[in-house]
């Protein structure tokens, strides 16, 4: 995602209420942050629901987003909330079915251990962003997803050996990122 083609969406979405302006930052930034929405409630299903939702927000507030500073970081944080507020709906309704309350688990993570690995995590989701696309993708197939080479090789209509290089750019670039900072 290029700050200039959201930031020429976004204008578009605001000055002419452009609705294929709108599809066109969808298609830029969906994979971004439904990726965020799974990370944090764990259901394909429940992330799809989130993100349309995001984007449903987004929509309606087109008009005062131009004036956002970092969009990235804006999109990042309503999706985040998001999923949080959908956990905690969802944790209230099955509390409600399930009855008693489960133990607390006493290991459970500081806010300090929790907003450390939430930073990571959104260092993690830009730097994968910025990989070249056939390298996130070889790298979200087999990293994210669990296919084999072979697998994301006849898929993307690549060889094995590709598949391989692609990888290991990928895990060199990311690591350059999360390392860099």
């Amino acid at each position: 995602m290029t700050e200039q083609e959201v930031r020429r969406y976004l204008r578009q979405m605001k000055e002419e209420d452009s609705e294929r302006a709108f599809h066109g930052f969808y298609d830029l930034c969906y994979d971004r942050l439904f990726r965020i929405a799974c990370y944090y409630v764990k259901h394909e299903e429940w992330a799809q629901e989130i993100v349309l939702d995001v984007f449903m927000r987004l929509w309606e507030q087109r008009t005062r987003l131009p004036e956002v500073n970092n969009i990235e970081d804006y999109c990042f944080i309503l999706t985040k909330n998001a999923a949080l507020n959908y956990l905690e709906k969802e944790n209230r309704r099955t509390t409600r079915s399930a009855g008693p309350l489960p133990e607390t688990n006493d290991e459970t993570e500081s806010p300090e251990e929790i907003l450390i690995s939430e930073e990571l995590f959104a260092r993690y989701v830009k730097a994968l962003d910025r990989l070249p696309e056939r390298c996130r993708e070889v790298f979200i197939r087999v990293r994210e997803e669990k296919q084999s080479y072979l697998q994301v090789a006849e898929a993307m209509g690549i060889s094995m050996n590709t598949v391989d290089a692609q990888l290991q750019k990928a895990v060199s670039r990311l690591k350059e990122a999360l390392l860099d900072k």
